[in-house]
């Protein structure tokens, strides 16, 4: 009973007392509904009011959330999932036929917690709900925990509802029906909007101070969006809401607001905080640095540090793209793949397709047996890959397959030639880029042989261009000929 955490020690004297004494007893079950812990909510003027079992070798707090396995059903049905605060808002809301509500338990909701809730909701919906006063907001803010870069970067479709008037759920629930809260959750806002509008709500924007802090949140706020989608929707609806209601003032502060947005991620690529800016600030990089088309940073040495930002829609990224959709879901080709890329020594070259590279090797290290007991490959990388947001954000499309990739790997080896044609021959252009330059940047005078050293370099790699562009045309029109399906019997 003492390592379960029911009893302790008496501080005087000997024996123990009861953990849980004068206090009303929610057990705490685990997702299978077994018992693994304790909440207590005094009855007196004890405190702290409410109390949990310590953690054990059952219980941990980081890895539970109260009544899912109630609500798990329910999540599944409806396709979103409810966090509140509390044991008693859970059980109000179950009570009233509101099924799909789990409770946090007083910390962060962490990498576990959310794979545990978005296991069951296809569309990734989860709604916080908290009180609406000033604690209730500081609540939602700190249980966000490892969701947050999830949110920005658009995995999880993250919304948070206030109740009106500060009331938590239960209370909400003693005088309106549960019709009326569902209308809550329908009309909550997405955690950005909920954001931007209590920045917004708690400054007067018609004083300059207050509406230069106003703009500072929002900017610190946008710099967090890596969704390039979400980044032009959010300038545009913040540029709105800070124009005071002046349409011919919206597109001034929406470039403004890009500006802003721009130099905080020079700041961050500066420290290596992040290495996958949106594609929009990517785009304002290059139009503030003409002679470069890629972010650079000096080192102590002053040598350049080429961080290439995902370029969607580019031949690179749909090249790399496809290759690892087919190593995916086509088992058979896996192989093929491999002795493909490791014949032209080709690697990814995308920070996210090589990171997902490196967990494919790391799973397929495992021993035989040890594989055995795994889930299939692409279950075993999304566990992997929740421990990183970021690369999440990038590589998610790739566990699925739309209509028209399930076409594109039907002509598996046809589609492995091409893109591997496609990554060697983008590799190809970049080397025969630094040779020109090198060779220009050459003192002829002063050394002869280095400048036609580089000016061989440079035109061999142009001769291989040119076969590699004919190997590609190859390909491609062996794809167009060839029926889906056919390359593959």
């Amino acid at each position: 009973m003492e390592k379960a955490g029911l009893i302790l020690n008496r501080k005087s004297g000997t024996g123990y007392y009861d953990r849980f004494r004068d206090r009303l007893i929610i057990p705490i079950n685990d997702v299978q509904g077994r018992v693994i812990g304790f909440g207590g909510r005094t009855l007196c003027d004890e405190q702290p009011k409410y109390l949990n079992s310590p953690e054990t070798e059952l219980f941990d707090k980081g890895k539970t959330l109260f009544a899912l396995d109630k609500a798990k059903t329910a999540i599944a049905k409806q396709d979103k999932a409810v966090v509140v605060e509390g044991y008693f808002d859970a059980i109000a809301l179950h009570a009233s036929g509101i099924n799909n509500v789990v409770a946090s338990l007083g910390t962060a909701l962490s990498s576990i917690q959310i794979k545990q809730l978005l296991r069951y909701t296809e569309s990734k919906q989860i709604i916080l709900n908290f009180d609406a006063d000033r604690a209730g907001i500081q609540a939602t803010e700190r249980v966000i925990g490892e969701i947050e870069k999830l949110a920005y970067s658009g995995v999880v479709q993250l919304r948070v509802l206030n109740i009106p008037d500060g009331k938590d759920a239960d209370e909400y629930l003693r005088t309106h029906s549960a019709e009326k809260y569902q209308e809550l959750l329908v009309n909550s806002p997405l955690w950005i909007d909920w954001q931007i509008q209590n920045i917004v709500g708690s400054k007067n924007l018609s004083l300059a101070d207050e509406y230069s802090q106003a703009n500072q949140e929002i900017v610190k706020t946008l710099t967090k969006i890596t969704n390039d989608n979400q980044l032009t929707y959010y300038l545009q609806y913040c540029a709105e809401v800070l124009s005071h209601g002046d349409p011919r003032r919206i597109s001034l502060i929406s470039e403004t607001l890009l500006a802003q947005v721009f130099i905080n991620w020079k700041k961050l690529l500066a420290k290596d905080e992040f290495l996958s800016p949106p594609l929009l600030v990517a785009k304002q990089f290059k139009s503030n640095q003409p002679n470069n088309r890629n972010f650079t940073k000096g080192k102590k040495n002053n040598s350049p540090v080429v961080l290439s930002p995902p370029v969607e829609g580019s031949l690179l990224a749909e090249a790399e793209s496809l290759l690892l959709r087919i190593y995916l879901h086509c088992p058979n080709y896996r192989q093929d793949v491999k002795e493909a890329m490791e014949a032209r020594d080709l690697q990814f070259s995308l920070s996210h397709n090589r990171f997902l590279w490196q967990q494919i090797i790391s799973v397929e290290n495992i021993s035989e047996n040890e594989l055995n007991q795994l889930d299939d490959l692409i279950s075993r990388l999304q566990d992997s890959c929740w421990e990183t947001p970021d690369k999440l954000a990038n590589l998610e499309h790739l566990f699925h397959l739309d209509e028209k990739t399930k076409k594109d790997i039907l002509r598996a080896p046809l589609e492995i030639r091409s893109t591997v044609a496609t990554i060697e021959l983008i590799m190809s252009k970049k080397r025969q880029s630094l040779w020109l330059n090198m060779w220009q940047e050459t003192n002829l005078s002063a050394d002869r042989e280095l400048a036609k050293k580089y000016q061989e370099k440079f035109y061999s790699e142009s001769q291989w261009i040119e076969e590699l562009e004919r190997l590609r045309m190859t390909t491609i029109q062996d794809l167009i000929q060839v029926p889906l399906g056919e390359s593959t019997n």
